[in-house]
């Protein structure tokens, strides 16, 4: 009895705590973005380098787990099998930890880097130079390794552990049963909770944005909160049943149907665009990317102004690190029969290279229309200024625009629902005791509060103070993983290998 209380804690105080913050962000928004604000740029000022340190630590534990002599470990019984093909794995990691995003920033951020760089003159090859290194930064291997630390850790105590499906589960061998499964334990997955849903509601936001933007572009759609609500509902409903029909059919269909949908663009966008300058952007971006990688990574300005590291590396790796509970679940659900090798190189380097690939065929075709004078610059930089509309302006300057923009709207849609059902999956599984078949009242409730809270952000005006707060919630996350790592290694050390 006691256990199911303390499980249903966790449920009724993440109610609570997002109603407050539901109320508070919509009602009282002016408030709610200055504390947000306050409260990030506190963390990053006086932090920014903790957030540095702490993704290259994630990923020395990642290579050292996938290289090491726990390699061939599995996550789950020594003869247990993958339970999905590398296919269907690739797609249901890619759209849950990176789809919606890179759709909405594939064009604008390479673009926004070309036309703002640091330390070089904007609009030059050295500032395209600039925008692809940066790119590839932000969306390579140091954010899938964050993801890794959480579902590595987690795969291996649920599969092979017997454990609930909790973050509070990796820290166990750390901080003992009783408080795993006690108030701070309880403190762990009331604040993923938390996480999850203020990082899932932004995207949700921010896809209904670039949709929005999207059928504006092409059909003339208004862009206004009327239409924006329509997509939300209809989109709502699409996520909720898929979440409900469960991973093996909704999800799972949604997913691998994306993935043909999503390399089929890619392709034909790079056919009918710039090829040389494409494979040149990748081979050189990706010669830099490795190159100055440990300067980069660890790059910070202790006496100067680090306004650019803050507004883009570092809100990139609070993001991301506020977004590894949700990611990580749901990879450690979707990861039983894995070797810890195997798991590695699929979730850090097969998504990172997927995503420099797409960064360089979409951030190619947006910098080439500077470069050939194709477009002037004041319409790239009209572009970039309202990021949603970046990726139909520059597609409607190639051949078959119309077709693609069309195309990359249904793609946006379903890595969409794919984040989102995959978020309603892991609230579910944090809210019902880490149950990883969780009841689908729960992903109904979960999917109606996200979509209202959505809706409520863009009626008050915006979803960036929602946003901000969920990058401030990501600072205990940097220690919870640190823990994690440490917890894990303990635990380990005793397969006989």
């Amino acid at each position: 009895m006691e256990k199911k209380k303390m499980g249903n804690a966790v449920f009724y105080v993440s109610l609570v705590l997002i109603a407050i913050m539901a109320i508070w962000s919509v009602a009282f928004n002016d408030s709610f973005t200055t504390l947000s604000n306050s409260a990030f740029t506190f963390l990053t000022t006086g932090f920014g380098w903790l957030y540095l340190l702490a993704m290259i630590v994630f990923l020395v534990f990642v290579v050292y787990m996938a290289f090491g002599r726990y390699g061939k470990i599995r996550l789950g019984g020594d003869d247990s099998k993958p339970e999905y093909s590398n296919l269907t794995w690739f797609g249901l990691l890619f759209g849950c930890g990176m789809g919606v995003g890179l759709v909405f920033w594939g064009v604008a951020e390479p673009l926004t880097h070309y036309l703002n760089p640091q330390g070089v003159e904007s609009a030059t090859p050295e500032a395209a130079d600039f925008a692809m290194k940066s790119f590839f930064m932000h969306w390579g291997i140091l954010p899938w390794a964050n993801y890794a630390v959480i579902g590595l850790a987690l795969a291996y105590f649920m599969f092979r552990k017997d454990k609930k499906g909790l973050i509070s589960s990796i820290l166990e061998p750390l901080i003992g049963e009783k408080l795993a499964n006690g108030w701070l334990g309880k403190l762990v997955d009331i604040l993923a909770v938390f996480a999850t849903v203020a990082g899932i509601v932004t995207s949700l936001g921010l896809g209904t944005l670039q949709i929005n933007a999207g059928f504006s572009h092409l059909f003339g759609v208004p862009s206004n909160l009327a239409v924006q609500i329509v997509i939300i509902i209809v989109v709502s409903v699409l996520y909720i049943g898929s979440a409900v029909s469960g991973i093996d059919k909704g999800i799972k269909v949604i997913s691998d149907t994306n993935i043909y949908v999503a390399i089929g663009l890619m392709v034909v966008c790079f056919l009918v665009g710039p090829k040389l300058e494409v494979l040149g952007s990748l081979i050189n971006g990706m010669g830099q990317y490795i190159g100055n990688f440990i300067p980069d990574a660890l790059s910070i300005n202790s006496y100067g102004d680090n306004s650019w590291l803050g507004s883009w590396r570092l809100f990139y790796w609070a993001w991301f690190i506020a977004w590894a509970p949700f990611v990580g679940v749901f990879i450690a659900r979707i990861s039983k029969g894995r070797t810890i090798r195997e798991f590695i190189m699929g979730v850090v380097l097969v998504p990172a290279l997927a995503s420099c690939v797409w960064g360089a065929v979409f951030g190619s075709m947006g910098i080439n229309l500077g470069e050939k004078g194709l477009l002037a610059i004041e319409k790239l930089q009209e572009a970039v200024a309202v990021p949603e509309v970046g990726l139909f302006v520059v597609l409607q300057e190639y051949p078959l625009g119309f077709l693609l923009s069309l195309v990359a709207i249904v793609s946006l849609c379903a890595f969409f629902i794919t984040s989102a059902n995959s978020g309603v999956y892991v609230l579910s599984m944090l809210t019902t005791d880490g149950d990883i078949n969780p009841p689908n009242n729960k992903k109904i409730l979960w999917g109606i509060i996200q979509s209202v809270m959505a809706v409520g952000l863009l009626m008050a005006g915006g979803l960036k103070p929602l946003q901000t707060i969920s990058l401030a919630a990501a600072f205990p996350f940097i220690f919870i993983m640190f823990a994690a790592c440490a917890s894990f290694l303990k635990t380990i050390k005793k397969e006989k290998v």
